[in-house]
């Protein structure tokens, strides 16, 4: 009787342990993952409006047919993105993504306060090379840190009436993700601080 309680319990811990390996390898060696498929439709370092979603042709599970939806396809080995993204009528919401599908910041416009979402996007390694006497604020300019080199950036626009669907294109066909030419803007020292 142990003996049959042992090996049921020792097959279900087995069980257990395969399944979360598993669970936690499938992100890493599956080959169509979201950056594979967008790949070859995006650009590098620049926005790419995605298709409206449809059930039989859209590039992405599970896409919702109320957002327009534009994706950057960033690599900062070549330095520093810098992101502008109108805000439209209804509701814009603005993702990061490492390589791996990893999700590490999002930000939207009601958060934004602004008819622009507006922020720099960079390594840590590229944060701290920034010169110290130089402060940015988020009052100048949002910095997004980056934990990995390459990624995605998901813009959508939310459509609240079917017709409104061109009006929500447009808004992220103004997007603009591209390398930065210029350094950060210089912040001014609060009084007091030296």
């Amino acid at each position: 009787m142990i003996r049959l309680v042992f090996t049921i319990v020792a097959g279900v811990v087995l069980g257990l342990v395969v399944h979360l390996v598993s669970v936690l390898a499938l992100p890493r060696i599956a080959t169509q993952d979201a950056y594979s498929r967008l790949t070859p439709m995006t650009k590098l370092n620049g926005v790419t409006q995605l298709p409206l979603a449809d059930p039989n042709t859209s590039p992405m599970p599970f896409m919702d047919p109320a957002f327009a939806l534009a994706i950057c396809r960033y690599d900062l080995t070549g330095g520093p993105i810098k992101l502008t993204v109108p805000v439209s009528q209804a509701y814009t919401s603005v993702s990061f993504y490492t390589r791996n599908e990893i999700a590490y910041y999002a930000i939207n416009d009601r958060s934004a306060g602004k008819k622009v979402i507006e922020l720099d996007l960079m390594t840590e390694a590229q944060h701290n090379e920034l010169p110290e006497d130089e402060e940015i604020t988020a009052a100048d300019r949002l910095i997004i840190d980056s934990p990995a080199t390459t990624g995605l950036i998901v813009m959508k626009a939310l459509a609240a009436e079917p017709g409104l669907m061109p009006q929500a294109q447009a808004t992220l066909a103004a997007a603009t993700c591209a390398p930065q030419t210029e350094p950060p803007a210089k912040a001014e020292t609060p009084r007091g601080r030296r």
